[in-house]
């Protein structure tokens, strides 16, 4: 894919392009300091993947997106996880990178946009890197989620329900991939379909964990991970 930077920070910019250069599968035609200076890049040749930041002179990395018809792959870059809400509403981004990027989530970025190329952000969720919250979006609505309200995550097909003290919501992903997103110092995966809070334990009877009230089955296959990790 070939792909542009805007972004104009110069040390955010070496950043990406760090890491841009360690994916074969992209190619880097263009770094631009404003979304003016892209748009003129992009009238001359056809770009399949555009990095932008928000916070941009002259025009913001949103109000760029807005105007463009028939826009490339879009992911976002930016130290504001306050603005994923106009992102979802804008409807055409692929991802939300929140600053400071590891390469590791900025891969696992590239390979969704490369297995899916048609999603969008519609039902992305993301964790801000040493946040106490997260945003999950259901139905078009995102709901902020404090990490300590919630007491486990359930797999069901091609869904997911995240249980909290007071309320579930369900949505359409996969638990391997919030088994990545997670901090791993509060939450284990137990089964194959069960992630929980360790602080939510309450008692464990044989392969039965009580988090709050409810009973979550521990699977054969995640025993020595749960023992290991709990200090049983």
């Amino acid at each position: 894919m070939t792909c542009i930077i805007i972004e104009d920070e110069i040390p955010a910019q070496n950043i990406l392009k760090n890491y841009i250069s360690k994916i074969s599968s992209l190619e880097l035609v263009g770094t631009f300091q404003s979304a003016l200076e892209a748009n003129d890049g992009l009238k001359k040749q056809e770009i399949d993947l555009i990095f932008i930041d928000i916070n941009l002179p002259d025009i913001s990395g949103m109000q760029f997106v807005k105007t463009l018809q028939n826009p490339p792959k879009i992911i976002v870059t930016t130290a504001y996880p306050e603005y994923a809400i106009e992102s979802f509403e804008i409807g055409v981004i692929n991802d939300y990178l929140v600053k400071p990027i590891s390469f590791d989530r900025f891969l696992k970025s590239i390979n969704k946009i490369n297995s899916s190329p048609k999603e969008t952000a519609s039902c992305q969720d993301f964790v801000k890197p040493e946040s106490d919250y997260i945003f999950i979006n259901v139905d078009k609505t995102l709901h902020k989620i404090y990490l300590d309200k919630i007491c486990y995550l359930k797999s069901d097909r091609n869904y997911v329900t995240v249980v909290t003290d007071t309320n579930r919501y369900t949505f359409v992903d996969a638990l391997k991939n919030w088994a990545l997103k997670l901090p791993e110092e509060k939450f284990i995966q137990v089964h194959k379909s069960f992630i929980i809070n360790t602080h939510k334990i309450h008692k464990i009877e044989g392969n039965i964990m009580y988090v709050s009230n409810h009973k979550i089955p521990i699977g054969r296959m995640y025993k020595e991970l749960v023992i290991s990790k709990l200090n049983i």
